[in-house]
């Protein structure tokens, strides 16, 4: 197993610190074991920080173009998803995630190196912008970072970042826009384009009828709705999905909840380097640092962001910490994704964020996303001997359809699965990711798909789907797992 590549200088041994800790958790998302994930991380850490360094990456705000490429944790995540299907490739598959070995096999992860008008709007958008700006939605949307520290980070001034963080979703939208309209499509999702533009810019505007229903059957342009419309906190879901690939959704999850332990805790804040000694020791010293700074928020950071999301809340965040959301957290987020994201996996077409956090950004988050239920139900009470909680997130809704999310944690192991549960006001499901649905009446029951069966104990699963509604959209009822019931929380 290579060694962790030494930083070059204090710029790049405080970019270390600040990327391991996130190439990690999404290695641990990716194997089936910490010392298996800690062997992949290293790995995909080396590959991507020497092609990093090759594309001399380093943002800088200014105009002028530049070729595409991906802000650095991005590209280290990327290089954690392509070492993985190198393992797969040869002979070292068993040490991967079962699911993760089904979506490297399949047509999903071609998109992510197919030819390049194919691949996800999102990861096209924001290859397609400035590298600053895409630094800085990244680390304000996905890595969950506070903004005061993202001004910080990235030189700005706190009184504005906000607005620069708007506008530089604004142009994240216009790059979405215009990579779906380069993407190849047949005649009728071309004919829907500019009116997908147009219902999506304003959280008043309504939705059409026949685009909900065109929506409800087309992943291609639901995937474009939610990079579309900034409203609604799922846009970090949309990212992460379609950026990292499988996975996204729950890497989304842990970062959020990761963030919010590091504050919690009154935690690190992004390390201020000084100038280092000359010598040729120097080097030496600071990758002992990096490395020892590193395990110890990993382990503070991964112990409590890995908790099932069915726990105790914060006392048993220290509690494992003593001794990983989007997807979002915001939670009314689902974090999207998953709690224990340890196993939450879901590759949602459409990303849908699980949540929105009150105050900037309350988002999303992660199929794959473990977030408080959505409120408006008469939702259920935990009982106990109940074996699952379910989450129930309503991401997006219109005149007359909406998309929600559904996160399920599990305290027993399983090697298959049903979700069912009882609509009360008429809804009639249209499309899903994730699982299989079938309706009969008000009842509906989503089977897992083919990739994501097996579920750990006390971890998570997740799926999305689109749904129209008449004049009320109430959260269901009645939610069972495998035919017995589920609590909701």
């Amino acid at each position: 197993m290579p060694d962790l590549p030494t930083p070059q200088d204090p710029t790049e041994a405080a970019l270390f610190s600040e990327c391991w800790d996130a190439v990690l958790s999404y290695a641990d998302l990716c194997t089936s074991g910490s010392l298996t994930a800690h062997q992949l991380a290293t790995e995909a850490f080396t590959r991507g920080m020497r092609e990093v360094r090759a594309a001399g990456n380093s943002p800088a705000r200014g105009p002028g173009r530049r070729p595409g490429r991906l802000p650095v944790i991005p590209e280290l995540l990327t290089a954690v998803r392509n070492t993985a299907a190198d393992w797969e490739a040869h002979g070292q598959g068993h040490k991967l995630d079962p699911d993760l070995r089904l979506w490297l096999n399949s047509e999903k992860a071609a998109r992510y190196t197919g030819p390049p008008l194919q691949r996800p709007v999102a990861l096209r958008a924001l290859r397609d912008l400035q590298d600053a700006d895409a630094l800085l939605l990244w680390l304000a949307d996905v890595e969950a970072l506070p903004l005061p520290t993202v001004a910080r980070r990235l030189g700005l001034d706190p009184a504005t970042v906000a607005e620069e963080l708007d506008q530089v979703r604004t142009v994240f939208r216009d790059r979405c826009r215009r990579a779906h309209l380069d993407s190849p499509m047949d005649a009728q999702c071309r004919s829907y384009a500019r009116l997908l533009d147009a219902v999506t810019r304003s959280p008043a505007a309504d939705t059409p009828g026949d685009l909900s229903r065109h929506l409800a059957t087309c992943v291609q342009c639901a995937e474009a709705a939610a990079c579309l419309r900034l409203h609604g906190g799922g846009l970090p879901a949309a990212l992460a999905g379609g950026v990292v690939g499988w996975g996204g959704l729950a890497y989304l999850e842990r970062r959020r909840r990761a963030a919010e332990v590091r504050l919690g805790a009154g935690g690190p804040a992004p390390a201020e380097t000084g100038a280092p000694e000359e010598g040729a020791g120097r080097s030496r010293a600071l990758r002992g640092a990096l490395i020892a700074t590193a395990v110890l928020l990993s382990a503070l950071a991964l112990g409590v962001s890995m908790m099932p999301f069915g726990g105790s809340g914060g006392d048993e965040a220290v509690a494992r910490d003593g001794g990983q959301p989007v997807a979002a957290p915001a939670r009314t987020r689902t974090g999207g994704p998953s709690p224990s994201p340890s196993r939450s996996h879901s590759a949602t077409p459409s990303a849908s964020p699980s949540s929105h956090r009150p105050e900037r950004r309350t988002t999303e988050p992660e199929p794959q996303g473990t977030s408080s239920a959505t409120t408006g139900g008469s939702g259920g009470t935990t009982a106990p001997d109940t074996t699952c909680r379910v989450a129930y997130d309503l991401v997006n809704q219109w005149s007359d359809g909406f998309q929600a999310t559904v996160t399920v944690t599990t305290d027993e192991p399983l090697t298959d699965w049903r979700v069912g549960w009882s609509f009360r006001d008429g809804q009639q499901v249209g499309q899903m990711w994730d699982a299989t649905v079938h309706q009969s009446g008000s009842r509906v029951t989503a089977t897992a798909a083919e990739y994501n069966r097996t579920v750990a104990a006390r971890s998570t699963l997740a799926f999305g789907f689109l749904s129209s509604r008449q004049d009320r959209n109430r959260t269901p009822r009645d939610f069972t797992l495998n035919g017995r019931p589920c609590a909701v929380r």
